[in-house]
């Protein structure tokens, strides 16, 4: 849902309210766990975001707390929506020029303690009154072998609302936009607890 304002919080509660049963909005769910499915542009983002175990710890946390939609420019509703299977949220974004209201359902968290390699992440999939249709996927990943730990965002979507069907460069500038930027709140979050 589109606005030329920023909505109020009654406005995002409303909105969230109307979504939070409905169904998801494309048929591949949970596709982000294996094999992308064709027809949707992918955004793939991975950078380092420290080393050793407590970068790693430090990183689990700020996923558990939504800190990559610390942006300025995007927020998470409700705050402190914990992470885990079947929870609504609405990511509100401001795009300069107006206001997005996308609502997601958590899909699956992946937790890994594999030894060499060990993850933590979520994925969340649109509902119908989001922009866009598709799946995006966190991570955080420690590498045991060299001790790196590395911040990962790989999401499948097309536009699912005429406005973003009209504005599809804009939205895919918008996604690397949101890539950088919310690896930037992550790598500031892990850093400031080190």
């Amino acid at each position: 849902m589109f606005t030329f304002s920023e909505p109020s919080d009654a406005q995002v509660r409303d909105f969230f309210e109307t979504q939070r049963d409905l169904p998801f909005s494309y048929k591949e769910v949970g596709a982000s766990q294996n094999d992308i499915p064709s027809g949707y542009p992918i955004n793939h983002y991975r950078a380092r975001l420290g080393d050793g175990e407590a970068a790693f710890v430090h990183a689990k946390n700020a996923i558990k707390n939504w800190t990559m939609y610390k942006t300025g420019w995007t927020r998470i509703y409700p705050p402190g929506a914990p992470v885990k299977p079947n929870e609504v949220v609405c990511v509100v974004v401001n795009h300069g020029f107006c206001w997005s209201m996308n609502p997601c359902r958590i899909i699956y968290v992946l937790e890994e303690t594999n030894g060499a390699v060990e993850r933590f992440g979520f994925a969340f999939g649109t509902l119908p009154g989001h922009s866009e249709e598709g799946e995006e996927r966190f991570t955080i990943e420690w590498q045991r072998g060299d001790d790196s730990v590395w911040y990962e965002l790989l999401s499948f979507a097309r536009p699912h609302h005429i406005l973003a069907k009209i504005g599809s460069p804009f939205v895919r500038l918008t996604q690397r936009r949101f890539a950088k930027d919310s690896f930037s709140a992550m790598r500031k979050a892990v850093n400031e607890k080190i």
